[in-house]
């Protein structure tokens, strides 16, 4: 358990140095494009591969979660590229991953020297139980579910649930179960919060296409109807991966550990990582090549299609005095 700590820890700094570099300063890119086919949603893919490297480079196993993290923070990342803030997307790209919108408001609000020992508490190492947290679960009609990447607030509510898995091996063994845990979950989510917007993103390395190509077509047709019902998910996206040389992931367990979630629905912080610059940018020089399999993800699943629904689901069921950034950035797509 220690181990998966650490790494998870080292994962969190290099992830972090990552979407940096990717929004200097805070600044993101615009990505919506507007071509002779009218708007679309632009993913930036090479942060996204340079994301998917780092779990690679740590060899962290499937159980550490830090596999299924790499979908998290870039998911998070895109968000915030597509015009909402920082505090607004979890998992943050900063320690804590999960803070309330009311807390950081109150952060803003306060003079100086009353919110610098607040801060101080709120983004030590060890957090605050109750308030500040690493994942989040929110209650769904009858069960409290892990939601990867989210947006909410005391005030409307989830707005916005995203669940990601990720199966780098075993495929026939473990795509079923995948794609039966989903549907429980979409309906458990879908009954209690019936305007939010409901994704589920799935990581598939691109060796399912040559050593079980029957799987993949079942998975693929399956992964498609998940976002075409009524009742289940608004949009289903697919990140087909593909690594470099010997590269992989040791598959120790075929999902990261959840466990029973507690009754608060907020587990506890693992606190913040102190991680070496010098050490984090030979991990970034060094990182294993991931490539995005396009071509073959049917247009259904394509990621650009997927956060275009995403963002278009919640600004439609919002007034237009809210998330004005995200809709003035939709509103100003550039020429691709």
């Amino acid at each position: 358990m220690a181990t998966e700590k650490s790494t998870k820890a080292r994962a969190w700094a290099i992830f972090d140095r990552i979407v940096e570099l990717a929004a200097p300063g805070g600044e993101h890119s615009n990505p919506w494009v507007r071509d002779g086919q009218g708007r679309r949603y632009e993913p930036d893919y090479e942060t996204l591969c340079r994301l998917l490297g780092v779990p690679l480079s740590l060899r962290a196993n499937t159980q550490s979660g830090v596999p299924a993290l790499a979908l998290d923070v870039w998911l998070s990342y895109e968000l915030r590229r597509a015009g909402f803030g920082t505090d607004q997307t979890w998992p943050r790209p900063k320690h804590p991953r999960i803070l309330p919108a009311s807390i950081a408001k109150l952060l803003e609000a306060l003079p100086k020297k009353d919110a610098g020992p607040l801060r101080d508490r709120i983004e030590g190492a060890t957090g605050v139980p109750g308030f500040t947290s690493s994942s989040a679960t929110i209650l769904g009609k009858n069960y409290l579910k892990q939601v990867d990447v989210i947006i909410t607030d005391w005030a409307t509510g989830p707005e916005l649930l995203i669940s990601t898995k990720r199966m780098d091996s075993s495929f026939g063994k473990n795509a079923p179960n995948r794609i039966e845990e989903s549907y429980g979950d979409v309906k458990n989510l879908r009954l209690r919060h019936p305007m939010a917007a409901l994704g589920f993103v799935f990581g598939l390395s691109a060796n399912i296409l040559q050593k079980e190509p029957g799987t993949a077509e079942w998975l693929f047709d399956l992964l498609a109807k998940l976002g075409q019902e009524d009742d289940a998910y608004h949009a289903t996206g697919l990140v087909l991966m593909q690594y470099s040389g010997e590269a992989s992931i040791p598959d120790d367990c075929d999902e990261r550990a959840e466990g029973i979630p507690q009754e608060s629905g907020i587990e506890p912080d693992e606190g913040g990582a102190s991680v070496d610059d010098r050490e984090i940018e030979n991990i970034l020089t060094l990182l294993p090549k991931v490539k995005i399999r396009l071509k073959e993800t049917p247009e259904a699943l394509n990621p650009g299609r997927f956060l275009s629904m995403m963002v278009d689901r919640v600004l439609g069921a919002t007034p237009v005095t809210m998330h004005r950034e995200a809709r003035r950035r939709r509103a100003e797509a550039r020429q691709p």
